[in-house]
C-alpha cells in the first residue's frame, strides 16, 4: 500500500494557495462566509472552538478502538478514544462566540433533521497519518460521496455567517498536562471551511498517536475495506490533535 504520510505542516497549510472566492463558490457559500465577524483578539477568551461532526456507528467505533490499542500498545503515552477523544468524522471546524452557540445549533439541527443521514452508507478504504517529527497522528481514511459534500455544503453555509475568523488557543479545551495548542491546528480551523470541504473533503476517523516507523510499517500492511454509517450527529469543544473533547449538544436527525 502506498504510504500517505505527509508532514502536519503540509496537511494543514498545503492548500493556501487557492483562493478564497473560488473555494466559496466550490462550497455555495456565496457571500455568508466573506460577511463573517472579525478576528478575535489575543485577550479575548469568548471565543469557542467547535467541530460540528458526524457520531460513527458501532462498526466504525470497533474499528478505531482497535487501531486506538493496537497504537497504544507501543506508544503507551498516546491518547485512548474515550469521552474527551470520541471517534468522529468532522463536518466543520470554525470559531464562534460562546454567546451564538444557540443559534449555531439552531442552525446545524435543521440542517441534519432535513437529510437521511443514519442512511448514508460510507467506505473506510485506508489508513493514514500526519506526521509530527518523530511521531504520527493516525486515522482510518473514509471515501466521500456525493452526498457527504452536499450534506457538508449544506451545513458550512447555514453556520459560516456566524463565524468568526480566527481566535487564540483560549478558544480550545486545554489541560494542565497539555495547556498549549499548536498555531498550525488554529490556522487549519481558519482556513477548514475553504480548503478542507468541497472537493478538498478529507474524511477520516482519528485513531491516535505513535512513532512514525511504526505507523509506517501499519501502512504497508492490506486494509480490508468496511461500511458503515452515521448513528448520530452533534457539536464538540475542540482540544489538541483536533479531537472532540467536549461534548457541547447532540443535533437532531430525520427520523
Amino acid at each position: 500500500m502506498k504510504n500517505t504520510a505527509i508532514s502536519i505542516g503540509q496537511f494543514w497549510i498545503n492548500k493556501l494557495s487557492l483562493a478564497c472566492a473560488c473555494a466559496c463558490a466550490v462550497l455555495g457559500l456565496g457571500t455568508g462566509y466573506a460577511t463573517a465577524q472579525p478576528a478575535a483578539t489575543a485577550a479575548d477568551t469568548s471565543i469557542t472552538a467547535i467541530d460540528i461532526l458526524l457520531l460513527p456507528d458501532t462498526t466504525m467505533i470497533q474499528h478505531a478502538e482497535a487501531v486506538n490499542n493496537r497504537l497504544r500498545s507501543v506508544f503507551p503515552k498516546g491518547f485512548s478514544l474515550d469521552a474527551s477523544h470520541h471517534p468522529h468524522i468532522s463536518m466543520f471546524q470554525c470559531f464562534v462566540h460562546t454567546t451564538d452557540l444557540a443559534k449555531v445549533f439552531v442552525a446545524a439541527d435543521k440542517v441534519f433533521a432535513s437529510g437521511n443521514v443514519t442512511n448514508l452508507k460510507l467506505t473506510a478504504f485506508k489508513h493514514y497519518y500526519i506526521a509530527d517529527k518523530d511521531l504520527g497522528l493516525s486515522g482510518i481514511v473514509i471515501k466521500p460521496t456525493a452526498e457527504l459534500i452536499k450534506l457538508q455544503s449544506e451545513l458550512i453555509a447555514a453556520v459560516a455567517p456566524l463565524t468568526v475568523k480566527s481566535a487564540t488557543a483560549a478558544a480550545f479545551v486545554t489541560t494542565p498536562e497539555n495547556p498549549d495548542i499548536n498555531p498550525l491546528l488554529i490556522h487549519y480551523v481558519e482556513v477548514f471551511a475553504t480548503e478542507h470541504a468541497g472537493t478538498h473533503f478529507e474524511p477520516h476517523v482519528t485513531t491516535g498517536v505513535a512513532p512514525r516507523d511504526y505507523l509506517d510499517k501499519m501502512l504497508a500492511e492490506p486494509f480490508a475495506d468496511f461500511t458503515f454509517s452515521p448513528a448520530g450527529a452533534a457539536v464538540y469543544h475542540l482540544g489538541e490533535y483536533g479531537t472532540a473533547a467536549k461534548k457541547l449538544t447532540d443535533l437532531k436527525l430525520k427520523p
